[in-house]
């Protein structure tokens, strides 16, 4: 894929590595904002273990060095997990990581929320800043 559509109905994501690619392509330059933080609230996945879906939050917070992520290519970008089997704890770091390959943020802090499943609920964080 080349790029997102200007409008219409999104094609389905490959999987995460394609869609980091989109992700990347889609960055624009940062104007003068400080933060952004983006709140995804219809996250899913599925468990690596039962194969069954997960349910939940992301939250993308970063401070822009150069670009700024698109929201519809972060929209694009979460829905390629949606098949994807992940452990809560694996998806807040790769997420993070492809923040930093997509836009190499000052800093970025990914929060997966994952709903209460078995009586428990569970939020991982992964924070990645620049050296």
């Amino acid at each position: 894929m080349t790029a997102l559509p200007p409008t219409g109905p999104l094609p389905r994501p490959k999987s995460p590595a394609e869609a980091r690619e989109v992700l990347k392509r889609e960055a624009f330059p940062a104007p003068d904002v400080q933060r952004i933080h983006l709140e995804a609230t219809e996250f899913t996945s599925l468990c690596p273990r039962t194969g069954q879906p997960d349910f939940g939050t992301v939250e993308i917070d970063y401070e822009p060095a150069g670009h700024c992520l698109e929201s519809k290519a972060v929209k694009y970008y979460l829905w390629s997990y949606r098949d994807e089997g992940a452990f809560c704890e694996t998806l807040a770091a790769r997420i993070a990581d492809d923040v930093v390959y997509a836009i190499g943020p000052r800093s970025v802090t990914v929060r997966v929320h994952q709903r209460v499943r078995g009586g428990i609920a569970l939020v991982a964080e992964a924070t990645r800043t620049r050296a």
